[in-house]
């Protein structure tokens, strides 16, 4: 087939009955109000494709947007709706404007506030699309434009340094997971914080295969109290330089505790439902430098989602994925909010 003949296809083809499955919320409240329907397709309007998804992100924000809340930059999103904002699949059909050479192209895309990835096919803006190369997968894309471009900008505004000793609670999460492996990547090392036994063998799976660059990886199970002592006993008279800190409570608290003179803290979240308390006094005594990036405008976010990308491409970063059926997106919901999840949830219609 032509470009001409794909082009003339992209324009022509009738959409009319067209339909297709997705997940429609139609009231505020727990994962239940999602629900599969039959839902017309949509049509790409100018500069915009469609996208015949293979794979789409679910984030805790989704939830947070699902209960009627979500980030303070973010609008609200009038109901009913399709949520998902991180999409991974081919281009299958063009709007006017943009280059029908896109179709049957692999691609993905983070699609801001627009919504509508929790489906088999969604819309999304041509100027957001990044083409993938063959060796990386529809799921490890979705995880690398969302939460790897986080994992990315976290640890460049951490400032991270090969002499480092950082300490990652949450180590078996989707942003977790990217920020050891970015971690260790650096030459820093890492001690990886994992919630109780069933999620130790996503965290052993991100140790390096290299003997010596496996020295610098410690995963230790932050349910067991005694974890810092352990630590401890591995690191000898080094200390902790930088806490990541995404999960807040005791485990944060604990960690902070540990951290030596100078050390930095930076807060992306706390998944475990309590920010991790920090007081002038800590900041005092430790000379502790704290920040959050999360939440800022962050320039050329285009080339930190390239950058995500190509981590993956080379295999810098390999992330974990925890894959659902599209018909069970209140399943994957419940999952993070109860923090069950195993690397990166992903939806596959």
């Amino acid at each position: 087939m032509t470009v001409a003949d794909k082009e003339h296809d992209a324009r022509t083809e009738p959409a009319a009955t067209a339909t297709m499955r997705a997940i429609v919320q139609r009231e505020v409240g727990g994962p239940e109000v999602l629900a599969i329907e039959e839902v017309p397709r949509p049509e790409p309007g100018e500069g915009q494709v469609r996208i015949r998804v293979a794979a789409a992100g679910v984030h805790a924000v989704d939830t947070d947007i699902r209960r009627g809340g979500g980030p303070p930059s973010m609008p609200q999103t009038a109901l009913p709706m399709t949520p998902g904002r991180e999409i991974a699949g081919t281009v299958d059909a063009v709007g006017a404007g943009v280059d029908a050479g896109l179709l049957d192209t692999r691609v993905v895309a983070h699609v801001g506030f627009l919504n509508g990835g929790y489906a088999e096919y969604t819309l999304a803006p041509a100027a957001a699309l990044h083409v993938l190369p063959d060796p990386v997968p529809f799921p490890q894309a979705v995880a690398a434009i969302g939460t790897g471009r986080t994992a990315q900008y976290v640890l460049e505004s951490a400032g991270m340094q090969e002499t480092d000793v950082v300490v990652i609670p949450g180590a078996s999460g989707g942003l977790g997971s990217q920020l050891v492996q970015l971690a260790l990547s650096f030459g820093a090392t890492v001690v990886a914080l994992y919630g109780g036994e069933a999620k130790r063998d996503v965290v052993d799976r991100l140790a390096p295969d290299d003997e010596r660059d496996a020295a610098r990886f410690i995963a230790l199970d932050a349910t067991d109290e005694d974890w810092p002592r352990h630590m401890t006993a591995v690191l000898g008279d080094r200390e902790p330089s930088l806490l990541i800190d995404g999960v807040g409570g005791a485990t944060a608290r604990a960690a902070l505790e540990t951290l030596g003179r100078g050390a930095r803290v930076v807060i992306i979240g706390w998944s475990s439902g309590d920010a991790v308390r920090i007081d002038t006094d800590d900041i005092i005594a430790r000379s502790l430098t704290v920040t959050v990036p999360l939440g800022r405008r962050i320039a050329q976010l285009r080339v930190i989602e390239e950058r995500a990308l190509a981590a993956v491409a080379d295999g810098t970063v390999s992330p974990p994925v925890d894959e659902y059926p599209l018909a069970e997106a209140a399943a994957a919901h419940a999952a993070i909010e109860q923090r069950r999840q195993q690397g990166k949830v992903v939806l596959i219609p």
